[in-house]
C-alpha cells in the first residue's frame, strides 16, 4: 500500500522551490547587467585609451614648449645670440624620448657642443631648476647645487647668468649654492653672500666673505 505525501509538505516543497528559482532568476538578471555593463565599457575602451593618451601626449608637447620657450630665453639673454632652444619628442610603446637641439637660422647645432659648451652650460642650470620644481616639497628640499656650470662662459657673461639664477631661485622659492673659478667681482651684484676660497697651508682652506659695499682686487 503507497502512502500519498502530506499535501502541506508538498506545498512547502513547492513554495522552496520557488522561492530557489526566484533567487536564481535574480541572480541571473544581476549577471546579465554586469555583462551589459562590460560590453559596454568593452565596447568604448579603445576610445577612451586613445583619447587619454593623445590627452597626455598633448600636455606633455605643452610642458616641452614651455621649456623650449623658457631655455630660448635664457640662452638668448646669457649668450647675446640669436639662438632657439628646441626639445623634439618621440613616444616607443608608451614612454617619451626627447632630445635637446638649439637652431640658429637653419642650423641645427649640437647642444653640447654650441658656443664652445656655453650653450650646455646654461641648458644644464635651466634643466635642473625646472626639475627641482617638479620635486615633492614635503620630501625634498628646494635647494640646487651647481657645481662649475659656468665652466665654458666667457667671463664677461657668466654676470648674466648669476643674475638668471638669482631672479629663478627667487620666483620659485628655492636657495641655490654656485661654486665658480671666475673672478667673485663676477658675483657680487647677484648673490646674497660672496665668499672667496683660497689655499691656506697653516690651516688648510681660508674662507673670505665678499661685501657688495668693499672693494674687492681681481682674483686673476
Amino acid at each position: 500500500m503507497t502512502t500519498l505525501p502530506d499535501l502541506a509538505d508538498l506545498r512547502n516543497r513547492a513554495h522552496r522551490i520557488e522561492g530557489k528559482r526566484d533567487e536564481l532568476v535574480s541572480r541571473q538578471k544581476k549577471v546579465a547587467e554586469q555583462l551589459a555593463e562590460e560590453n559596454r565599457f568593452l565596447a568604448i575602451a579603445d576610445n577612451v585609451t586613445a583619447a587619454l593618451e593623445k590627452l597626455g601626449n598633448d600636455v606633455f608637447q605643452r610642458q616641452l614648449t614651455l621649456i623650449e620657450n623658457t631655455m630660448t630665453k635664457a640662452l638668448q639673454e646669457v649668450l647675446e645670440q640669436d639662438i632657439e632652444f628646441k626639445a623634439g619628442a618621440t613616444f616607443t610603446r608608451g614612454a617619451a624620448s626627447v632630445e635637446f637641439s638649439i637652431s640658429r637660422g637653419e642650423n641645427t647645432e649640437d647642444i653640447m657642443k654650441g658656443q664652445g659648451g656655453s650653450v650646455a652650460n646654461v641648458v644644464s642650470v635651466g634643466l635642473r631648476m625646472l626639475a627641482i620644481t617638479t620635486l615633492d616639497e614635503r620630501r625634498h628640499r628646494k635647494f640646487l647645487v651647481l657645481d662649475e656650470q659656468d665652466c665654458w662662459l666667457h667671463p664677461d657673461l657668466v654676470p648674466k647668468l648669476t643674475r638668471i639664477v638669482q631672479e629663478a631661485g627667487t620666483a620659485l622659492g628655492f636657495q641655490v649654492l654656485m661654486i665658480s673659478h671666475h673672478d667673485v667681482n663676477h658675483f657680487i651684484r647677484h648673490a646674497d653672500r660672496v665668499y672667496r676660497l683660497s689655499p691656506d697651508r697653516g690651516e688648510g682652506v681660508g674662507i673670505e666673505e665678499i661685501r657688495a659695499d668693499t672693494p674687492v682686487e681681481s682674483d686673476n
